[in-house]
């Protein structure tokens, strides 16, 4: 898919039946598309309670009070808006063409969700560079922000995407979503999940794969080379080599799955190859993380 369709131009349309699904606390005394457990003064309606002192009369409902004779006041659900904040990680281990576009189409996606429900949305890709971060609440947003998204920079940060995410996380978000491989070592991974919850009610981290890495394809006498570190290893691979390889990332991403349950965080593995139709339609919405 080419820079300029990032996303199918139909691609809003589709996603307008879908919200985002969360049970956080919504933030904020903003409107929003979200009920709270609150009474307030939107549109739609609750229940009758009867009149007492202090309530705001223009909320009596007269034609009750001709029928019974008695003041009852309309109460109607309060809104209150999400803020949701979506993190990319553009360190090299996310350079391939396959899962970058696929990483950069799933932020996307998440995005418009966002703003389709005039909620708000801030987003920010971690780099070396402290680029300012999307900010933005509502619909008329939607290509603003897929031109953002579709203008990154292919990724060349060699540093640790875990060990620099806490300084682009605001603090007040609803809903915390975090793009990234989850390549790195299971206790650098599990100093920044620990912190998360301090940001957020709701955290999710959408860990993007491709088959190629689930079940390497090469064979006989190879260089393999460390895109973060260039550092190159000679080996000659082997039916016991791929056995091994296949223990040691089940036994990371075990590791991976337990750290994110002990500290509350929702953890969906998605893979490139299945496609952003797939992963939006099906994996979210059977997850619940989507309705």
């Amino acid at each position: 898919m080419s820079k300029e369709y990032l996303i199918p131009k139909d691609w809003s349309g589709k996603l307008s039946r879908l919200s985002l699904a969360t049970k956080s606390k919504l933030r904020g005394q903003h409107k929003g598309s979200h009920r709270s457990q609150r009474f307030g003064a939107s549109l739609d309606f609750s229940d009758f309670r009867e009149y007492t002192p202090g309530d705001d009369v223009r909320q009596i409902d007269w034609n009750v009070y001709a029928r019974t004779d008695k003041y009852f006041i309309k109460r109607f659900l309060d809104e209150q808006e999400m803020r949701v904040h979506i993190l990319l990680d553009s360190s090299k281990s996310m350079g391939d063409p396959l899962k970058w576009n696929f990483a950069r189409q799933l932020a996307a996606s998440l995005g418009i969700l966002v703003l389709q429900r005039d909620d708000r949305l801030s987003f920010a890709a971690v780099t070396n560079d402290k680029n300012l971060p999307f900010r933005r609440k509502g619909a008329t947003y939607r290509k603003a922000f897929t031109q953002v998204i579709t203008d990154l920079k292919e990724p060349t940060m060699a540093d640790s995407f875990a060990k620099n995410a806490v300084s682009f996380l605001p603090k007040d978000s609803t809903v915390l979503f975090l793009i990234t491989d989850c390549l790195e070592d299971l206790e650098t991974l599990k100093s920044l999940i620990q912190k998360l919850p301090r940001f957020a009610g709701d955290i999710r981290i959408l860990q993007v794969v491709t088959n190629e890495e689930l079940v390497p394809s090469y064979s006989g006498d190879i260089q393999l080379e460390d895109v973060e570190t260039s550092q190159r290893l000679n080996i000659s691979m082997s039916s016991r080599v791929l056995e091994t390889y296949e223990q040691e990332h089940q036994l990371h991403q075990r590791g991976l799955e337990n750290i994110c349950s002990k500290f509350g965080v929702r953890l969906l593995q998605v893979n490139a190859d299945e496609g952003i139709s797939h992963v939006i339609f099906h994996q979210l919405l059977r997850a619940n993380w989507v309705q």
